[in-house]
């Protein structure tokens, strides 16, 4: 409905204010709404009223009215309507409300104007304390209305209506009062509950001068129109009871002396102190806008509220009220009645807390000395003040007084005590102390910060009080408004306020985000520590470096017992609390070089920095504390400065390092045993094997490649074998002969293909065999005779053999074949290897003509047995053709080849 009505305005006002779409509160003939200037976002309140409440279909002016009366009414109450908006604009009062823009009238015939931001009329509280009243009994809950805030939000403001809250609304009344009286000259005529508003602040400001106008008994010439006693006495069913004269406030002035006065507000003001401790809040008049009716209550003294019937209140008055103030206020004389400047001088007021109140008032004129001597007091009485008057009425007058340097020490610390009473502290301290505060200490950008020893007395009081400051704001709110100033101290040049800068880092790792504080917190700190020249700072610096690694500031102080059984606990518990904690790679490359950095030796900065490698062991990999902290806990350790149980402390420390680094170590190598313990092993074990001695890799040998090995097919191009020697090409036998004569010759390539086949020959081209240290079971074995080879020239590449631990295996001419019976179920998965790894070699037979083909010859298998502790290649290695030899081994036994 009346979002249509805007869209058509074209004033001053809807084009330069954002104005919301429901009204706060209805005020007489007005509804208020909140506004918000477009270019500046100064609040405001705009009332506007709308002509067709005027209209008869409205229920404003009866149906029967003729048009000519019609709109003469409608000219009076518009005329009316406008005289109001524009003595505010004439009168400038704390206690007056403030017009910002004057009254409009737009095309659509509304009314509207706009003044400071107000919460409700006294009137709509009132109202609301009854309602809550019939609920909650005499005691219910504090008022609430429920605003629009810049944001276009709704929120809920808490009103309270209590004594003291009373007590500085009617003071602010009276002051309003006395200005009108004795400054303006002029007579409200009007005094209600309707025509007082309380802002935004609590305070109680007076409006409603529609019916204002100057005494008769005024002899200043004024271009305001007296009140004509005879118009606003007369009340017109036609009009809306809200633009007439509100009997029931009336003094008898107006209505049985037909008198015009200043004591008829005073008559008024009496009123409307009955209304605020009555139940219903109301005046005990009820007049029922009948003058007729106002007279007869004056008739009887039963029905004229007086002193013997309690004023005629339902509940209990204030004794200084009772006796003091409303017998004086409330009096069928004018004469008798007290002026505004006396009631503000009455009893009511002598109390400590209202005295403060109106000293607070009168605050930005009072001395340099009154203020220091009135804030240094303050702190003793803010727990007497309701948490409403603290928040809307100190409050804002104390964040005021931080222009003046000199008591900005005094007035923070009272700001930061009343923050921490208030249950809304947290929205009063980002609302109204974050903007003060950046106002106060951040400067404009382009200007020179220079040291100021006042505003520093300031910082100290902020940095005092981090905590609570950490509570009351966001992560954001803090980084953007509160970090700039925590930089100011830490770069400040007096070592008190890097101090509490510092000692801020528990607060501020609790609020901000790992980001900020690696990129913009740590940086700082790490400039103050290494650029400081003070123990203390450089302590102090230390114990930050805890808190950044994730202990805390008691940990730097009070040395941890057990390091060794904590560390992996520790650490867990340290990133469940603070995911804040630096991470590990700027510990190891820009915490601990700084540690390394410092040159003092003194003990206190020993052990702090003995703590800060606490948290590093905690965070650090194990490689790094052992190049890199170890040497240099060592070197802090050996200190000249050290006693003992300090040395004893860096030791534990040294230790628990020491034992986690061997702890993981030892792990590590375990779990790379487990997975390549076998193959390691097995290349170790087939050092005695025939696949190790030809340096085989693990894998079969090809058939062409053992071929060109043995054969030396390649022996004319250059090939040598593994022992350095050429290879000499061998003929190749007849298959005849070694069907008949079953030989071992290590040059046969048809032996290789019959032993594939499993008949009477031995397979040397079988695969690796993963474990030769267990000896073959087959009993096959057991038949073997012994392998000696016939006796031939030492081969030219002997010495090369015997350097590398080898013996030559040069090929040597046998004497005469050497047969053997071979069993039929002989295979080559019989064979094994023996245990050592350079078997002996039985001296060499004489050489023999009888073939040129052959190297070696096998001797046909022992008669007797062998026993069980023998090697089942015994009489290979050490036995010959001839039992009754005498066994040589090492050395002799390659002597014994010459």
């Amino acid at each position: 409905m009346f979002s249509s009505a805007l869209k058509s305005f074209t004033s001053n006002i809807s084009a330069n204010y954002t104005i919301a779409s429901t009204p706060i509160a209805v005020c007489g003939a007005w509804k208020v709404y909140d506004g918000k200037k477009k270019s500046t976002g100064k609040a405001v309140s705009v009332f506007i009223f709308e002509r067709k409440s005027l209209d008869p279909q409205a229920g404003g002016l009866g149906p029967r009215s003729s048009s000519s009366s019609l709109r003469k009414v409608r000219d009076e109450v518009i005329a009316r309507v406008k005289k109001e908006s524009n003595l505010l604009a004439r009168l400038r009062h704390p206690s007056i409300l403030e017009l910002a823009e004057p009254i409009e009238d737009t095309r659509s015939g509304g009314l509207m104007f706009a003044t400071e931001p107000v919460t409700a009329s006294l009137a709509g509280l009132l109202q609301d304390k009854d309602a809550q009243e019939k609920v909650g009994g005499v005691a219910g809950r504090p008022s609430r209305f429920v605003m629009q805030d810049e944001n276009g939000q709704l929120q809920r403001r808490e009103l309270e209506i209590d004594e003291l809250e009373i007590q500085k609304g009617l003071l602010q009344v009276a002051q309003g009062l006395e200005f009108l009286h004795e400054s303006a000259g002029l007579v409200h005529g009007n005094l209600t509950p309707d025509s007082i508003y309380v802002n935004a602040k609590s305070d109680w400001k007076i409006a409603g001068l529609a019916f204002a106008g100057p005494p008769d008994t005024s002899d200043t010439p004024s271009n305001i129109p007296t009140i004509s006693l005879s118009e606003v006495l007369y009340h017109d069913p036609r009009l809306p009871r809200s633009l007439q004269l509100n009997m029931d406030y009336s003094s008898p002035d107006f209505l049985m002396d037909s008198n015009v006065s200043s004591a008829a507000d005073m008559f008024s003001l009496g009123l409307v102190i009955l209304a605020l401790y009555n139940s219903p809040h109301t005046s005990p008049l009820k007049t029922n806008s009948n003058v007729a009716a106002y007279k007869k209550i004056f008739d009887s003294s039963s029905s004229f509220p007086s002193s013997t019937n309690n004023f005629l209140s339902s509940r209990p008055l204030p004794k200084d009220l009772l006796t003091g103030v409303l017998p004086r206020l409330i009096t069928r004389r004018p004469g008798q009645r007290m002026n505004a400047r006396e009631f503000q001088q009455s009893q009511f007021f002598d109390n400590i807390l209202v005295s403060s109140i109106r000293f607070l008032d009168a605050l930005p004129a009072k001395s340099p000395n009154e203020k220091s001597q009135f804030l240094r007091g303050l702190p003793k009485i803010l727990e007497q003040f309701p948490r409403s008057v603290l928040e809307k009425k100190v409050l804002p007058a104390l964040l005021e007084e931080t222009k003046d340097r000199e008591l900005l020490f005094i007035v923070l610390q009272n700001v930061f005590k009343i923050v921490k009473s208030l249950p809304s502290g947290r929205r009063v301290f980002i609302d109204k102390v974050i903007p003060k505060l950046r106002e106060t200490f951040i400067s404009p950008k382009g200007s020179t910060n220079e040291r100021d020893t006042a505003k520093e007395a300031g910082l100290v009081i902020v940095l005092e009080n981090i905590e609570l400051i950490g509570r009351s704001c966001s992560g954001k709110e803090f980084k953007e408004d509160i970090l700039p100033i925590l930089h100011l101290g830490l770069e400040s040049h007096t070592h008190s306020i890097v101090d509490k800068a510092l000692n801020c880092l528990p607060t501020i790792m609790t609020v901000l985000d790992f980001s900020t504080i690696k990129h913009d917190v740590f940086p700082v700190v790490a400039a103050v520590f290494s650029k400081t020249s003070s123990l203390g700072i450089k302590i102090r610096g230390l114990q930050a470096f805890v808190v950044l690694c994730g202990g805390s500031s008691s940990s730097s102080e009070d040395m941890v017992d057990g390091l060794d059984s904590a560390f992996q606990s520790s650490s867990q518990s340290t990133k469940a609390n603070n995911n804040a904690v630096l991470d590990k790679y700027t510990v190891q490359e820009k915490i601990v070089p700084l540690l390394k950095a410092m040159k003092t030796k003194e003990p206190a900065v020993m052990m702090a920095a003995l703590a800060v490698f606490q948290q590093v062991g905690r965070i650090a990999d194990a490689d790094f504390l052992a190049t890199e902290c170890l040497p240099v806990l060592w070197s802090f350790s050996l200190g000249p400065l050290l006693d003992m149980q300090q040395f004893q402390e860096y030791m534990k420390l040294i230790k628990s390092l020491s034992t986690r680094i061997e702890t993981e170590q030892m792990r590590k190598l375990r779990e790379l045993s487990s997975n390549t313990s076998t193959t390691r092993n097995n290349d170790l074990m087939n050092v005695g094997s025939t696949d190790a001695f030809f340096g085989s890799t693990g894998t079969d040998v090809g058939g062409d490649d053992f071929e060109r090995l043995v054969l030396g097919k390649n022996a004319s191009n250059g090939t040598t074998d593994m022992l350095g020697d050429s290879l000499r090409p061998q003929p190749q036998r007849s298959h005849s002969s070694r069907t008949t004569t079953p030989v071992f010759d290590w040059s046969s390539s048809a032996t290789s293909t019959t032993n594939h086949n499993n008949t009477n020959g031995v397979n040397l081209k079988q695969p690796h065999i993963s474990n030769f240290a267990q000896p073959s079971s087959n009993p096959s074995l057991n038949t073997f005779a012994a392998l000696n080879p016939t006796h031939t020239p030492l081969s030219a590449g002997l010495g090369n053999s015997l350097t590398n631990g080898f013996p030559a295996m040069a090929p040597m001419q046998p004497s005469k074949p050497q047969t053997m019976q071979w069993s039929t179920n002989t295979t080559m998965s019989s064979y094994s290897q023996p245990q050592s790894s350079i078997p002996n070699v039985a001296p060499p037979q004489p050489p023999s003509t009888t073939s040129a083909f052959s190297q070696f010859s096998i001797a046909p298998p022992p008669t007797q047995t062998r026993t069980p502790m023998q090697s089942p290649y015994g009489n290979m290695a050490n036995g010959s053709s001839n039992p009754s030899q005498k066994t040589k081994t090492g050395l002799d036994a390659y002597e014994s080849l010459l």
